[in-house]
């Protein structure tokens, strides 16, 4: 089982009960898909707004500017291996995530999903560095939302 730890750094956002409860749903469902259903680990999942993501991207990654998600591995792994006892950290902007909402016809649920699949991805060790690992990271995400009974309807969000 893979705990999570929610941080809420922005008042604005949703229910913090029906998130988690989402975010739980998400992990659990990854987990079978990865066949990774008996690890134990943990994760944090921060929820904040535009300047705070804004700057961390700035601090890690050196890009000036918002993101939807970022997501911080506690330890190296390559996809397929088992994590540690720690996975790291998904950062998701509330406002960025409304402005996507609203622009691209989704769900609030639904994107928030997406980008959390996308996040614990990351942290499980997927990537998408070139055509081959993002084709292989987006396949992924599509069954994991295919069997959360959501729909993406444009892939474009990252």
């Amino acid at each position: 089982m893979i705990t999570i730890d929610i941080a809420i750094h922005d008042q604005n956002w949703p229910d913090e009960q029906l998130l988690e409860k989402l975010a739980t749903q998400i992990v659990q469902v990854t987990t079978l898909h990865l066949e990774m259903q008996d690890v134990v680990s943990e994760l944090s999942l921060v929820l904040t707004d535009d300047a705070e993501i804004c700057r961390l991207n700035t601090q890690w990654r050196h890009e000036n500017k918002v993101t939807n998600v970022l997501a911080f591995s506690a330890f190296s792994i390559k996809a397929g291996e088992r994590p540690g006892p720690m996975l790291g950290d998904i950062i998701l902007a509330r406002e960025i995530l409304e402005r996507e909402v609203r622009e691209q016809e989704k769900s609030f649920n639904n994107h928030f999903t997406h980008l959390f699949i996308h996040g614990l991805l990351h942290l499980l060790g997927y990537d998408h560095s070139d055509d081959c690992n993002a084709e292989i990271m987006e396949n992924l995400e599509r069954k994991i939302m295919d069997t959360l009974s959501l729909t993406d309807k444009r892939r474009d969000c990252r």
